[in-house]
């Protein structure tokens, strides 16, 4: 008799409203570290000294940089749409007269997201950095903590064009070693001056 296979387990997707309501309610508690991503909750990684480290010192460096001219909105919720609201390491935004306290901020806010990786460089790689892309996010840098390794992702496809392809992605993506200066192409400071960023100078070498 031929097996009968067993059905796949059921997925509960949630919306980003029922992933706040949790929230409220108490299922999610303040210890939770979880995102929500594509209607799923994902479990987010630890933070290492050094992942804590660069995101505090790239915090302080574009706090000083941008003044008022850019909000620096620190491992807080970013509503991509009504199923996904990642909470990057860093997002740089625009200004905004209410500074962000009647919503949290979205896609057509942001001009930069920095995802810091430990263990997830895989995961911030290939998922998040193409649900960024799907988004229109123009600007995505991706930072490996061991190695200061920058990979930087700009001119996003797979957008909310109806010609773009579904998976979503850049057309420009870039490696920076830990000495090499990274530009931010859609920042600038009050002086009107790009804001560069050299990893080697704002941390100590790697290991």
């Amino acid at each position: 008799m031929a097996t009968i296979p067993a059905p796949a387990p059921s997925r509960h997707r949630i919306s980003v409203d029922a992933f706040h309501r949790m929230s409220e309610a108490g299922v999610l508690g303040p210890a939770d570290r979880v995102e929500l991503i594509d209607a799923e909750i994902i479990d987010m990684s630890p933070i290492g000294v050094m992942h804590a480290a660069i995101v505090a010192r790239l915090a302080s460096h574009f706090s000083q940089r941008l003044g008022a001219t850019a909000v620096v909105w620190c491992q807080n919720p970013l509503r991509l749409d009504e199923v996904s609201e990642p909470q990057p390491d860093i997002t740089i935004l625009r200004p905004r007269a209410d500074f962000y306290t009647t919503s949290h901020p979205g896609p057509a806010d942001v001009l930069l997201v920095i995802e810091v990786a430990d263990t997830s460089l895989a995961y911030d790689l290939g998922t998040k950095v193409p649900l960024y892309a799907r988004h229109d996010i123009p600007e995505v840098w991706v930072i490996d903590a061991a190695t200061r390794r920058t990979r930087v992702f700009r001119k996003p496809v797979g957008g909310s064009g109806a010609s773009r392809p579904a998976g979503g992605g850049y057309v420009e993506d870039e490696s920076g070693e830990p000495d090499e200066a990274v530009s931010c192409a859609g920042i600038v400071d009050d002086a009107g001056t790009r804001v560069v960023i050299e990893l080697a100078r704002l941390l100590p070498p790697v290991g």
